[in-house]
């Protein structure tokens, strides 16, 4: 294969996936496979050379419709390696592992918490239900719905039918949203049963929205990606703005989380009420804080391997990567 010239490209055909290489000074020249990087050269098959030149209007009509698809794959694939000469070359197991094991700890630390220093958990309206809300928030808000987002990323879903994945992905979020939707109610029975006002922090008010945009991006992600009535250009559409909101969520719900550990911890060790006070950093507030540090480090690190182009799933021309869950042929 003939060296290329910077911005020049060849795309040829392979099966129901493209295999494309750019030039690059400096560098060699870059193949791609989808949209993963190979060190291998593509020869399935002649190729068709496009330069920039030919993603103008002249080119447009003389190669044919299919050029302006290939013209944004080009535009995606400069952007994805930009970000990926900027992002560490890691494998994702390990990766992934070392995310499951943050996502462990989280939720026993959590645990551990509200059983050693909160006096355990109970169903009664007492102080003892409130433990129950910190609980199932960061177990679901945080851990379970960092999980569904990182669903398309694992390896064994780059490839086969992507239905199973979809309904995964969708599973994990649902239950999430209703371990979230059991917090609300321990906190508010116990706010309720104790005489405590309810809404009136700005935790309650930034945990109450995520929610209610969480159920929002739920409903129109079962809506547009898994009941036959969205046309595929509205799924195509919508896609980018799901993936930005679920990434927002997320967000939101670590800023929940904190905020939600350091008014406990407030209440709890106020000066007269606790044989320790918060400002004192008494032990109970030192492992609150370092919860609330693994929560941080949990979502951030979930927000990078979303944002890891080599990480993400190559879309190819399958029959089911549009397909609803229901209405299906068979």
């Amino acid at each position: 294969m003939a060296a290329l010239a910077e911005g020049e490209g060849e795309v040829g055909p392979s099966g129901s996936q493209e295999g494309l290489r750019w030039g690059s000074p400096g560098h060699g020249n870059i193949y791609f496979w989808g949209q993963m990087q190979i060190p291998r050269q593509i020869s399935a098959a002649p190729c068709l050379s496009v330069t920039s030149r030919g993603c103008g209007a002249a080119g447009l009509g003389v190669l044919g419709p299919g050029l302006g698809q290939l013209c944004q794959r080009r535009k995606q694939l400069r952007r994805s390696l930009h970000l990926a000469a900027m992002m560490p070359d890691l494998p994702f197991l390990p990766f992934c592992t070392l995310l499951g094991s943050l996502g462990l700890g989280c939720v026993a630390f959590v645990g551990a918490w509200c059983q050693h220093w909160r006096g355990g958990f109970a169903w009664d309206g007492s102080a003892r239900m409130f433990n129950w809300h910190p609980v199932l928030m960061v177990t679901g808000m945080v851990v379970l719905y960092g999980a569904a987002a990182l669903v398309y990323r694992l390896p064994p879903a780059w490839r086969g039918p992507k239905l199973p994945w979809k309904m995964l992905h969708s599973t994990l979020a649902l239950t999430a949203f209703i371990l979230a939707v059991l917090g609300l109610v321990a906190v508010f029975n116990f706010h309720n049963a104790s005489g405590t006002p309810n809404m009136y922090s700005l935790h309650s008010w930034l945990g109450l929205a995520t929610i209610l945009l969480f159920s929002c991006q739920w409903v129109a992600g079962f809506s547009a990606f898994l009941l036959p009535y969205a046309p595929t250009w509205l799924r195509a559409l919508y896609k980018p703005i799901h993936i930005f909101f679920g990434s927002t969520i997320l967000m939101l719900s670590m800023a929940s989380c904190v905020s939600g550990i350091n008014e406990k911890l407030f209440f709890s060790l106020k000066n007269g009420t606790a044989s320790v006070p918060y400002k004192l950093l008494p032990p109970e507030a030192v492992f609150a804080n370092i919860l609330g540090l693994l929560i941080i480090l949990f979502v951030v690190l979930v927000l990078c391997a979303l944002a890891n182009p080599s990480w993400k799933r190559p879309e190819a021309d399958s029959l089911d990567t549009h397909q609803p869950l229901l209405g299906a042929e068979h």
